[in-house]
């Protein structure tokens, strides 16, 4: 840690709400200490803020309670004053239709408490998939000292001595459930032993994905993106970063000062590293739009080309995000790829990423490969373009089917998750194992959210025939935890007049994932006609938080923020 730097409370922000001997300051004091503190308190101590999502609504975060006293015990230890206090929570299992919908709500929930409230610094206590990017987004734009503390991965679930994951094992019972391979008794069993204890999921799903962008970043600890919920060592670290956030009080370091250009084409090749959720590309060019960067689709791609995958994680992988830790965890990822990365950022220690990672090791080369023995030569999400994503969709190639990677089928298509839902089990569905799904309104405006109905499900009759993956095509997302050829977040989205909206059944697409290319092939003047005749969905909200959404929300490409959350700088749009 960088030694620590004693200023006046004076210097303090915390000193305009405190420091005084005026009748405001004394009111304010005074109330405070109805809590049950002393005078002492406000002897020059920095306040840090201990922001808070946990929820019984959401069990990722259902122990933040108990790393918050961790938290708070490092900032006493420290000499400082911690106060905490709660956000609104997003909790992806609960949620409806999609916390997509709220984690704008989320960040501005955050960044309005930061810049409201007496606080030097801030810890943010995030987990669940949107807790984390939306803490980090809502810290950036009000720009006062902050450092992350995720709460972890679940332990890994065990069935009959097979260690299995939330989300993707959950996804694979299911499909053999429909078709008729898991009994009633067996469906039972997986759904008392898949989730066994606090912690977000326990696979390479959006939550872990994120946090392990907040390591990369340099917004955390090293190391404390992948450590159990579970493990005593959450609340170890969790303390160590309570001192922290005193010493950033102290110095003043801000976010601002650390997610940068080159922070962020780290945290990228990281992901692509590790095979993170797809989600992580609409979450990083949204929390590179906070810092006022430009962060373009063509970036993720470039960094992909040239970044082996090398995490041996589920979905893209075997193992759990428990032996991930065990292995190394991002610290030993990252000094794989130092040759690589951007080794002078600053990071939350005060430290570059070189000093951070410097003593880092890998344990378990099942987990984590060298670069030169990756398990791809490329990253695990790549950028498609064409003329039915002329802004761009996205794939996770690592989880493509090989023999889906080039193909061309005619177009199945789903107006909305309704009639895909209604349909897609249907005995008269016309669909092979070579058609390809569409399904259209499944975007920020047209779901609304855009929630995670990407991973649309194999029609009943071909799964019953053995199929298990075809290609699907829609403007929704997808859980991280999900896998098979599946493009998401095409844009722009069909609820917005994108040409996703005027696909029609037997069209032809061709996808060819090492080219980047996603094509309805019918003739241009045709395209043109239907978009021409082409009219908007009515809106879903007509009042409240609804409305403002449908009214101000930006295009996947564009990280769907709302646009008045950018600052007036901002180079993204």
């Amino acid at each position: 840690m960088s030694e620590r730097v004693v200023e006046s409370p004076a210097r303090l922000r915390s000193a305009n709400w405190f420091g005084e001997n005026d009748l405001r300051s004394m009111s304010r004091r005074a109330y405070v200490r109805a809590e049950g503190f002393t005078r002492s308190i406000f002897d020059g101590k920095p306040v840090v803020g201990v922001c808070n999502s946990w929820s019984e609504l959401t069990t990722c975060n259902a122990h933040l309670r108990q790393v918050a006293e961790a938290v708070k015990r490092g900032v006493w230890a420290a000499g400082g004053f911690p106060m905490e206090f709660p956000t609104i929570s997003l909790g992806e299992q609960l949620m409806m239709p999609t916390t997509m919908l709220y984690r704008n709500l989320m960040a501005m929930d955050v960044e309005e408490c930061i810049r409201a409230y007496p606080l030097d610094s801030v810890v943010l206590l995030c987990g669940c998939d949107k807790t984390t990017p939306a803490q980090i987004m809502g810290a950036l734009s009000a720009d006062e000292p902050a450092i992350v503390v995720p709460g972890g991965p679940m332990l890994r679930g065990m069935l009959r001595g097979e260690a299995i994951g939330s989300g993707t094992d959950t996804r694979r019972f299911w499909h053999n459930r429909r078709a008729g391979l898991v009994s009633d008794e067996e469906w039972c069993e997986i759904e008392s032993c898949i989730a066994r204890s606090a912690g977000h999921c326990m696979v390479m799903g959006t939550a872990s994905t994120m946090t392990s962008m907040a390591e990369a970043l340099g917004l955390t600890l090293p190391g404390a993106a992948n450590i159990p919920a579970a493990d005593s060592r959450r609340l170890a670290i969790a303390e160590e970063s309570g001192k922290r956030a005193v010493e950033l009080a102290l110095e003043g370091l801000r976010p601002s000062k650390i997610v940068t250009n080159e922070a962020l084409e780290n945290a990228i090749r990281v992901d692509m590293a590790i095979g993170g959720s797809t989600n992580a590309i609409i979450h990083l060019v949204a929390i590179a739009g906070r810092a006022g960067i430009s962060l373009p689709l063509e970036t993720f791609d470039r960094i992909s080309r040239s970044t082996p995958f090398i995490t041996n994680i589920k979905p893209s992988g075997a193992y759990l995000m428990e032996d991930m830790y065990y292995a190394g965890g991002l610290p030993a990822v990252m000094k794989e790829l130092s040759a690589s990365l951007h080794l002078e950022a600053l990071t939350v220690t005060g430290k570059t990423v070189s000093e951070n990672v410097a003593g880092a090791r890998c344990f378990n080369r099942e987990v984590i490969k060298p670069v030169d023995k990756p398990l791809f030569p490329e990253g695990g999400t790549v950028i498609l373009k064409g003329n039915l994503a002329p802004c761009g969709a996205v794939i996770k190639q690592t989880a493509v089917s090989p023999h889906l990677q080039e193909h061309k089928g005619k177009a199945v298509v789903f107006e909305n998750y309704s009639d895909m839902m209604a349909r897609v089990d249907a005995a008269d569905l016309a669909v092979d194992e070579t058609s390809v799904l569409v399904l259209k309104n499944g975007g920020p405006k047209g779901a609304p959210g855009m929630p995670e109905w990407g991973d649309m499900p194999v029609p009943a009759k071909l799964l019953k025939a053995g199929v298990r993956d075809m290609v699907r095509i829609s403007d929704a997302r997808m859980s991280g935890t999900a896998y098979g050829t599946v493009v998401l977040h095409v844009s722009p989205e069909s609820a917005a007049g994108g040409p996703l909206a005027v696909v029609q059944d037997g069209d032809s697409i061709e996808l060819d994932v090492h080219e980047r290319r996603l094509e309805l092939l019918v003739p241009e003047a045709e395209l043109k006609r239907r978009l021409a005749s082409w009219r908007p969905p009515a809106p879903h909200f007509q009042r409240g938080y609804g409305k403002m959404f449908l009214d101000h929300i930006l295009q996947a490409h564009e990280g769907c923020d709302f646009d008045f959350l950018l600052p007036a700088n901002s180079s993204s749009h």
